[in-house]
């Protein structure tokens, strides 16, 4: 992962400038690393699949404050290519969520197939409307899934996302399902775009059941990867639908 002689300021630009997510990261954050002294990087998690690939490394930085930062990268070869992309998170659980959601898609109905004839194909208009979830049992399981619900909030960009109410809801939840529901790459404007369909159903205190809908796409105008969260299924899927006929 690191050069032999490669310098803490050197390393500290090199992870932010390849992080798909790094405009993601706290302003605050960012500026401490300034301050880094030296740094230290390991291997926290892999798995392998074939030829795809997912790594999580811990990178923690000696600040001159004597405290210490880690930031967390999650490597994957999702790509259209196979090519490695980066991510960058200020929390493992974060990465670790980030790591899930990659992991999820194996098998699963709508996921993306890396060498299947559909692979590079333009979407067709209204298919990401069509499209059926996955036909599989909500596994819920119980791992703080309030933080886990403020997460998925906090990512969204878009300015209709959830409000107040919705997540004075989510901290009453007790347990949560993620499911990959669709994924797909096409080339709008003649450039590859990634496109997924993420529910995140949440069960609540008083028995009752509700999901936040999660689009995460690069159909923007620097082909960063961008997240939009909506509280209603048929929201996310005309959003969605919508960022599938950017040209």
């Amino acid at each position: 992962m690191n050069g032999p002689y490669e310098t803490t300021e050197a390393h500290i630009q090199r992870l932010l400038e390849r992080s798909l997510n790094s405009f993601a990261l706290p302003a605050a954050l960012v500026g401490r690393l300034d301050s880094a002294l030296a740094h230290a990087s390991s291997l926290s998690s892999a798995y392998h699949s074939k030829g795809r690939h997912r790594e999580t490394y811990r990178h923690t930085f000696l600040l001159s404050d004597g405290s210490a930062l880690t930031l967390w990268e999650v490597v994957h070869t999702t790509g259209h290519d196979g090519t490695p992309l980066y991510e960058l998170f200020a929390a493992e659980a974060d990465a670790r969520e980030a790591s899930t959601r990659l992991l999820d898609g194996e098998g699963r109905s709508g996921r993306i197939d890396f060498d299947g004839p559909d692979f590079g194909v333009r979407i067709s208009p209204g298919e990401v409307l069509a499209a059926s979830a996955a036909a599989l049992p909500r596994l819920y399981v119980s791992d703080n899934s309030p933080d886990h619900a403020r997460r998925v909030l906090r990512r969204a960009e878009n300015a209709d996302r959830p409000g107040e109410e919705t997540a004075r809801r989510l901290r009453t939840a007790f347990a949560h399902h993620i499911a990959q529901v669709f994924g797909h790459w096409c080339h709008p404007a003649e450039r590859n775009a990634g496109f997924m369909l993420y529910e995140h159903a949440f069960l609540l205190i008083d028995g009752t059941e509700t999901s936040l809908w999660e689009v995460e796409h690069t159909a923007t105008p620097d082909g960063r990867h961008m997240c939009e969260v909506y509280a209603d299924e048929l929201a996310a899927r005309t959003a969605l639908d919508l960022r599938t006929r950017v040209r």
